[in-house]
């Protein structure tokens, strides 16, 4: 009987000893199961640390000189597209656009009032230049385009064809795809009252 009792006790314990070693053999896998995905996401955080805090091991860009500009100019000139481009330019079409632009460089560089009236409140076929209206600018028609923030486009959308506007650009451009300078608006009162202000990009002017 004795025996009996030691075996059966043997046996108990033993039964004892596998629930106890299950319960801990799960407990290790949800512990590691937890603890993979914080080293995982510790290293990914510290490794983007690290990248943050290194500076950045490409120089700037070093600006062209004078003389370095004017022959990539050169060098651009007389490929296909360069003398295509120049073809253009000395062009009745070019010409006209070139003649347009002068009539107004001097507001330009200045940054003076110009008088123009809405000519049309669409852009040429086949524009690619964003938000702008057709203006009269002297007799020259131009086109001029604007970036605005969205608050302001209600007031740009306000204007109409025969509209008397004052118009201030830093900027006028062409290209052959156009046949009428392009000049960036920047300011643009309607009977005396201000109805759009070019706001400068963040980090840029």
């Amino acid at each position: 009987m004795k025996n009996k009792k030691n075996a059966l006790n043997e046996s108990d314990l033993s039964a004892d000893r596998s629930m106890l070693i299950k319960p801990i053999k799960n407990m290790k896998k949800v512990i590691y199961a937890l603890i993979l995905p914080l080293v995982v996401v510790s290293g990914l955080v510290f490794a983007n640390l690290q990248i943050k805090n290194e500076p950045s091991k490409r120089p700037a860009p070093k600006p062209l000189s004078a003389a370095e500009r004017e022959a990539e100019r050169k060098k651009w000139e007389a490929t296909p597209e360069g003398i295509k481009f120049k073809e253009w330019e000395a062009s009745p079409a070019g010409k006209k656009v070139l003649d347009g632009i002068a009539k107004i460089s001097k507001h330009i560089s200045d940054f003076t009032n110009m008088e123009a009236v809405i000519t049309s409140l669409s852009l040429p076929p086949g524009s690619r230049l964003g938000f702008g209206v057709m203006a009269r600018i002297n007799g020259v028609d131009y086109i001029v385009k604007f970036e605005p923030e969205k608050p302001q486009l209600e007031q740009l959308h306000s204007l109409k064809v025969d509209d008397k506007i004052i118009i201030r650009s830093h900027n006028v451009s062409y290209a052959p795809k156009y046949a009428y300078p392009i000049v960036s608006g920047e300011y643009v009162e309607r009977d005396g009252k201000l109805i759009f202000k070019r706001v400068p990009r963040k980090g840029g002017c």
